[in-house]
C-alpha cells in the first residue's frame, strides 16, 4: 500500500503519523509511506534580497523541523518512510504528489472547526479533495486507535460509490487490523412522517406501520445485501444495521455512539465549492462528530 502523509509539524499532522504508527497489520504488511512537508513561497522581493542559496537553505531547514519528528515516530513503530519537501501551494502540491506516488492513500489531519464551508475539514484538506480522486482518510482527532483491529462503519446506500467504498476495505483490509469489525451502515427514507391531507384537509399518514416496515426493508435490502456479498467471498466478518432518516445525522449520531474508530464513505464530491467538495452527507457527518472519515472517491 502507498500512503502520502502530508506533515506541517502541527498536532493535527502528528495526528497522521500516529494514526500510521498504530496500525500494527498495516506495518506488517510493509506499506511505502511518504512524508510531504510544503513550504510556502517566500515573495519575490525578500527572495532577490537574501539570494537563491539562503532561500534554499531556509526551505531545506524548516522542512526539516516537519518532516523529522514524523520519521522518527514511525521508525519507533518499526516503519521506515521516505520524505520530500516541495514549494508551493498546500493543496496543489499533495494532490501533484498523490499522483506522483500513485498513492492508495492520503492522510491528513485537519483542523475544522464547524459545518460552514471551508471550516468543516480545514481549508487545506479542502483543497486536496478539489484536486484529486485518491482516496482520503481525514483525521479530526489527535488520538491514534488503541488496538490494531478497528471498529468500522461503512456507509452504503447502492451507489456505484459505495461500492467502490466496499472494495477499498476489501483491497487494504491490514489498514483496519488482523480482525476489523465491519458494520454496513444504510438509513433508509423515514416514509413514517409521510403524511397527506384528507377531504377536510386534516394531516393523515400516508402509509400504515406494516407498509412503511416494507418499503424500509425493501430498501435496506438492495442497499445491503449485494456489498455484504462481496465481504462475505473474503472472509470478512461484518454486521449490517439499518438506520432511519437523514443520512449525515444518523450516520454521525451511529459513530459517535458506537464509538467507531473509522467511517467509511463513499463521496461524489464536486469541486472547492462549500459542501460540494465532498457532498452532503459526507460533509453533515464530518461536522458533527470527530471519528476519522475515510472518503473514497469514484476513479
Amino acid at each position: 500500500m502507498r500512503i502520502l502523509v502530508p506533515v506541517d509539524g502541527s498536532k493535527v499532522s502528528q495526528a497522521a503519523v500516529s494514526f500510521i504508527a498504530s496500525r500494527v497489520s498495516l506495518i506488517g504488511s510493509d506499506p511505502q509511506v511518504q512524508l510531504l512537508n510544503v513550504q510556502l513561497s517566500i515573495p519575490v522581493r525578500a527572495a532577490r534580497v537574501v539570494g537563491k542559496d539562503v532561500v534554499r537553505s531556509y526551505y531545506m531547514d524548516e522542512s526539516g523541523k516537519a518532516l523529522k519528528p514524523a520519521v522518527n515516530a514511525l521508525k519507533k513503530a518499526g516503519l521506515a518512510a521516505s520524505t520530500d519537501y516541495r514549494v508551493g501551494h498546500p493543496g496543489d502540491e499533495i494532490a501533484a504528489a498523490a499522483e506522483r506516488v500513485d498513492a492508495d492513500l492520503i492522510i491528513m489531519g485537519s483542523h475544522g472547526h464547524g459545518a460552514f464551508a471551508g471550516l468543516v475539514m480545514g481549508s487545506v484538506t479542502n483543497a486536496v479533495l478539489a484536486r484529486t480522486k485518491r482516496p482520503m482518510l481525514v483525521l479530526r482527532d489527535s488520538h491514534a486507535p488503541k488496538t490494531d483491529s478497528l471498529k468500522v462503519g461503512v456507509a452504503v446506500d447502492g451507489s456505484k460509490y459505495a461500492r467502490e467504498a466496499v472494495r477499498f476495505v476489501i483491497r487494504h483490509r491490514d489498514l483496519f487490523g488482523a480482525q476489523p469489525q465491519i458494520v454496513l451502515l444504510n438509513v433508509v427514507p423515514d416514509f413514517a412522517g409521510a403524511v397527506m391531507p384528507d377531504m377536510a384537509g386534516i394531516a393523515l399518514p400516508a402509509f400504515s406501520a406494516d407498509e412503511v416496515e416494507a418499503m424500509q426493508s425493501k430498501a435496506f435490502d438492495a442497499a445491503v445485501a449485494p456489498m455484504r456479498k462481496l465481504l462475505d467471498k473474503t472472509g470478512i466478518a461484518t454486521e449490517s444495521v439499518r438506520l432511519a432518516g437523514n443520512p449525515g445525522d444518523e450516520l454521525a449520531a451511529y459513530a459517535k455512539k458506537k464509538k467507531l474508530d473509522v467511517m467509511v464513505m463513499g463521496s461524489h464530491g464536486y469541486g472547492a465549492f462549500k459542501q460540494a467538495v465532498m457532498g452532503s452527507v459526507a460533509t453533515r457527518v464530518t461536522a458533527h462528530c470527530a471519528t476519522p472519515v475515510l472518503l473514497i472517491r469514484d476513479a
